[in-house]
């Protein structure tokens, strides 16, 4: 149905993309370090929300709306670019501080909790390009029909995912502890994810990888 060497593909991407910073790190990193594994987790349960939306879109066909009205993609890919330049504005400024820094949070309800997560990865521009661009290149048009085998890649990506933000819930908590009292690890890392974001967001702003969907 999907041959494995697509299978193999679409994990590495998603493997890539989720160690790579984003909304969807920042977010369960700064909810598990300030409230707790419990409410990262009940965040993460958000997320996979939102994966699920991303993977019923692709079933859907939908990325063809967006091959079909390139002003609609262009608008959320620079509306996601933006928002991860903010990020890396809070996190590069004079007085910025990391996400592992534990600061101050309102102890947010579950209910919050899970819907913040559901937003934060539906405005993540990483999981749209990804849908959106970099799915369907693992499509074989000579294969299963293509809502099955945008299921089973999407759903190959969800577990690369989960699996990966699952440890990095369980992990937030140590991460930060380490860090604490190592005053300069917590300033290079600052750096180095205040950089990457800005990288991701001026790469996701010039990416033209949707003439290769609408051609491909």
């Amino acid at each position: 149905m999907v041959s494995t060497a697509a299978m193999v593909g679409i994990a590495l991407v998603a493997l890539g993309m989720v160690l790579t910073p984003g909304p969807n790190m920042v977010y369960l990193v700064s909810r598990s370090v300030a409230q707790g594994r419990r409410a990262g987790l009940v965040s993460l349960l958000g997320v996979a929300a939102g994966f699920g939306v991303y993977l019923l879109a692709a079933v859907a066909g939908i990325a063809t709306v967006f091959v079909l009205v390139p002003t609609l993609y262009l608008v959320v890919k620079l509306a996601g670019a933006g928002y991860l330049l903010w990020l890396a504005w809070r996190t590069l400024r004079p007085g910025g501080t990391s996400v592992f820094t534990p600061t101050p949070l309102p102890a947010d309800p579950a209910r919050r909790l899970f819907t913040m997560g559901l937003v934060t990865n539906l405005l993540n521009p990483k999981i749209a390009i990804l849908y959106v661009s970099l799915l369907p290149q693992f499509i074989d048009p000579q294969g299963a029909p293509v809502a099955v085998q945008s299921l089973i890649l999407g759903a190959t990506q969800i577990v690369v995912a989960l699996t990966v933000n699952t440890l990095i819930v369980f992990g937030a908590g140590t991460i930060a502890a380490f860090l604490a009292t190592r005053p300069g690890w917590l300033r290079v890392q600052r750096y180095v994810m205040g950089s990457v974001l800005a990288a991701l967001a001026v790469r996701i702003a010039t990416d033209r990888s949707r003439a290769a969907v609408a051609t491909g």
